[in-house]
């Protein structure tokens, strides 16, 4: 399941729609955002994305996980918006029958996501703000 959002997720709900089936393990990563970056402090983050891209990228990485990986179900949950320090970014959930390959497929997926999905972060630090440089960074 794919999900990109402006409002906050529960990582309970998230992780109880997981366990389902012979499910032996629930593996996730969540991201927040950072207080401070370089030293400074941080006031907001804001998320933008192309969401058909995004959306469509988020499905073939849902897609190849599960083939790769002997998994059952991956939600994949990403905040667009603006979000303040210790909020929820992203979450990133997989349930599997045995743990390694759950956290193998989340791991693959995080690192995917950062890599090839059109979703940006601007940076607002003493009130000014600054595309964050990435991987997929916008220009």
């Amino acid at each position: 399941m794919i999900k990109i959002q402006k409002t906050d997720f529960s990582i309970g709900n998230i992780t109880k729609n997981l366990k389902k089936g012979n499910v032996g393990a629930v593996v996730s990563f969540v991201g927040v955002v950072r207080g401070f970056s370089g030293g400074k402090k941080v006031s907001k983050l804001e998320y933008e994305c192309y969401r058909e891209a995004a959306e469509k990228s988020l499905r073939e990485m849902e897609k190849s996980a599960k083939k790769k990986f002997a998994v059952q179900e991956i939600i994949i949950t990403h905040r667009i918006g603006t979000i303040k320090p210790s909020q929820n970014v992203i979450m990133v959930a997989v349930s599997a029958e045995h743990r390694k390959p759950a956290f193998q497929a989340c791991e693959f997926i995080i690192d995917e996501i950062k890599k090839k999905v059109p979703i940006w972060k601007k940076e607002f630090i003493q009130g000014k703000g600054q595309w964050v440089k990435g991987e997929n960074a916008k220009s």
